[in-house]
This record gives structure tokens, C-alpha cells and sequence, in this order.
């Protein structure tokens, strides 16, 4: 794991249940942030709403449905609290039934209630936004659940508590591994479990004892993680993108190395899209690291400038390397990281020799230190700790000699 992944994971839900003094901050004040998902949504899962669909339900329901609950200027100012929602929420849900029961009287209605919508595919996440909401107090023991499971080490003990959610009711059973599932450090935890009680190590024998919500909840997580790879331009979160893709790595992991899918079962066609869209938006970046290593260590020979976007782009581009070589089985990336990593070390090599030759001959040129300190940086990553430890040992044994 890289240094910049080995840390809590950004990607879990909030609280399916906010605290009664927070503020809206997104469809229904967060009460079911818990199973909202979030574009690009390659495809849709029984136990996600997309944060779109979301929205545009939470528009219908404050403009048509409960407008005299909820005061116009409380949601344009931002001040309407989630615990407003909660208390009007028998009256919301009656209202929403109704409203849903109008749009599939007739032909007439489906078309007034798709205008309200604003999308004619957001009126199919109603029925799983509405028992979302049903069940929202149940959403967050889920996640309470999902937590006290990074503490499990008996998979028995495991099994039967996963044994004890709601497998008779699918679409219920649905939203709470959702929930669950975006609270587990370790996926791979609840697939062992589940292959544990289903006595093989199969996705139908996983579904046929009530468990494939499980592996649906896995899937939608992993591809949850895309919105996070906008990986182009200087000022680009690496940091967060390396943490959603050591997230994508672990819970896709955590279903093709331990479990065996048929050929072509919609788990694997859908695994494979969301794998090659992961793929197709860390390729571009891969292809620059060179390029980019290469110009932030490019002196000027008149008037040296230090780039220091660039100097940020290369340090960013070699985490961003080393996490893609953690995760190289869950891409399909092969080809292009096998020719990035071995030239980013051919030419981490060179500018290392080279600053360090600069560096003796002039230690107080702050360029040379900026650019000697990166390259040091990058060598702990692409090659060790050590290696690192003994440039650092030769940058002082030359600052001595100065």
C-alpha cells in the first residue's frame, strides 16, 4: 500500500441519521446519505438511489408535494435542519405515496409526474428512495454494523450476525449491505463470511442462501469510486485519487480473487465496464509521468526557474505510479504501467545523479536543493525507504564538505 492510501477511507457514507442540528446539505439533509450513489453511474443497483435522482425527488417533494411544510426561503438559505425533515417525515411519505400512485394511475399521469421529476428514469428510483427512507433508522444500524465489522475476527460470528439481516426481503436487504458495506475497511471480510454460508466459493451459491445483495453492494461501491479519478491538470487530488483507487482495488478484489462468476453473468460484464473506465481515466495520466518527471527537473540555461507545478505534477504522477502497481490487478493497465514504471526509474536514476553532481558543486542554489529534495522524495517512493535514507546521508556528507 502507498503511503498516501494507508489512511481512513474518504469514500464511506456519512451517518445514515445526521444529528438534529445539522443543516441540509444535500437530498432529504443527509438521511439517507447512506445509500446514495454518485455519477458516473454505469449502472444501476437495488440498494443505491443515484445522487441525481436524489435530488430531483427532493426538488418534487419540496416544491410540489410539501411546500407548505417547508418553507421556500429555510431551503434557498440553507438553514432547513435535518431534524425538520425527520419530524415531517410520516406526512412525507404520504404524500410521496401518494404522489407515485398518481403517476401510475394512467398514461396521463405518468407523463405529469415525469415533468415534475424533470427525467422520465428518475421516477424508477422512487419505490428504493421511499423504503430508503422507511427504513432510514435501520440504514444507520447497518452502518454501525459495517464498522463493528473491522473488529470481527471470528468469520462464524460474522456469518451469523450477516445471516441475521433481512435476506427475505431483497430490496431491503439491498439497501442495508449498501449502507454496510461503505463502513468496511476490509471488503474481503463479508466475502469470506458470505462464502462461509453458502458452503461454496460461487456467486450462486453466495445468491441462492440470500447473500447476493452483498456482492451487488460490492460492485456498486467500487464503482462509486470513479467520480473521484479527475486526475488531469496541476491542481489535481492525487492524494484522493490514490485513496479511491486503493478502495476500487480492495473491494474488487475482494470479489474476483475469492469468488468464481460464470462466464458472462452480469456481475462480470458489469465488473469489466467499470474496470475499463477506471483503466481508460488513469491511462492519460500514467503516459505523462515521464514527461512530467522530466520538465520539472529541466534547468534553464540563462535564467533558471523552478516549475513548481510541474515539480507537483511529477512527485504526484510517481504516488500515483507506485498505488497503480498496488492495485495493477484490479486495472487493465498492464502494458502501459510496465513501460511508465521502468522509465520512471531510468530517469529518476539520471536526475538523481544529476542534481545531486549540482548540489555539490553549488548547495545554496535553492533550485537545485527544491529539485534534489523531490527527487528524493520520489525515490522513497519508486524504489525504498532505504535508497532514500542514503541520498538524504549523501546530501549531507556534501553539505559538510561545503
Amino acid at each position: 500500500m502507498t503511503q498516501l492510501a494507508n489512511r481512513m477511507d474518504t469514500v464511506a457514507p456519512a451517518s445514515s441519521k445526521p444529528g438534529a442540528g445539522m443543516r441540509a446539505s444535500g437530498p432529504f439533509c443527509g438521511l439517507i446519505d447512506a445509500v446514495i450513489v454518485h455519477e458516473p453511474v454505469l449502472e444501476t443497483f437495488s440498494g443505491s438511489v443515484p445522487h441525481d435522482a436524489a435530488q430531483a425527488i427532493w426538488v418534487w417533494v419540496t416544491r410540489d408535494l410539501c411546500n407548505d411544510i417547508f418553507a421556500p426561503e429555510a431551503l434557498s438559505a440553507g438553514t432547513l435542519m435535518a431534524a425538520d425533515v425527520e419530524a415531517a417525515m410520516p406526512e412525507i411519505l404520504s404524500r410521496m405515496k401518494a404522489g407515485l400512485a398518481q403517476g401510475q394511475a394512467d398514461a396521463e399521469g405518468a407523463r405529469r409526474l415525469a415533468a415534475q421529476l424533470g427525467r422520465e428514469d428518475v421516477r424508477q428510483h422512487l419505490p428504493t428512495l421511499m423504503l430508503a427512507l422507511r427504513n432510514r433508522a435501520l440504514l444507520g444500524k447497518a452502518q454501525a454494523f459495517g464498522r463493528a465489522t473491522n473488529s470481527i475476527s471470528d468469520e462464524t460470528a460474522l456469518g451469523t450476525a450477516m445471516h441475521a439481516m433481512p435476506l427475505q426481503d431483497p430490496p431491503l436487504a439491498a439497501l442495508v449491505f449498501h449502507a454496510a458495506t461503505g463502513q468496511v475497511a476490509n471488503p474481503t471480510k463479508m466475502i469470506l463470511a458470505a462464502i462461509k454460508l453458502a458452503g461454496a466459493a460461487t456467486e450462486g451459491a453466495v445468491q441462492r442462501v440470500g447473500l447476493g445483495p452483498l456482492i451487488e453492494a460490492h460492485i456498486a461501491h467500487a464503482q462509486n469510486q470513479l467520480r473521484f479519478f479527475q486526475v488531469n491538470g496541476p491542481f489535481a487530488d492525487v492524494d484522493m485519487v490514490c485513496r479511491a483507487l486503493e478502495r476500487f482495488h480492495r473491494l474488487v478484489r475482494s470479489l474476483t480473487g475469492y469468488l468464481e462468476f460464470s462466464r458472462g453473468s452480469h456481475s462480470t460484464t458489469t465488473l469489466s465496464a467499470i474496470t475499463k473506465h477506471v483503466s481508460d481515466r488513469i491511462e492519460p495520466r500514467i503516459k505523462d509521468v515521464v514527461t512530467d518527471l522530466n520538465q520539472a527537473m529541466r534547468r534553464r540555461d540563462t535564467s533558471d526557474r523552478l516549475d513548481t507545478d510541474k515539480l507537483l505534477a511529477a512527485v504526484g504522477g510517481i504516488y500515483l505510479l507506485a498505488t497503480v502497481r498496488d492495485c495493477r490487478d484490479s486495472l487493465a493497465l498492464n502494458t502501459v504501467f510496465e513501460q511508465a514504471w521502468n522509465q520512471s526509474g531510468q530517469a529518476l536514476e539520471i536526475h538523481i545523479q544529476r542534481n545531486m553532481e549540482l548540489f555539490k558543486e553549488n548547495p545554496d542554489d535553492p533550485n537545485t536543493m527544491a529539485r534534489l529534495d523531490a527527487v528524493i522524495q520520489m525515490a522513497q517512493i519508486r524504489f525504498s525507504p532505504e535508497y532514500a535514507e542514503t541520498l538524504k546521508r549523501a546530501r549531507q556528507a556534501a553539505e559538510r564538505r561545503a
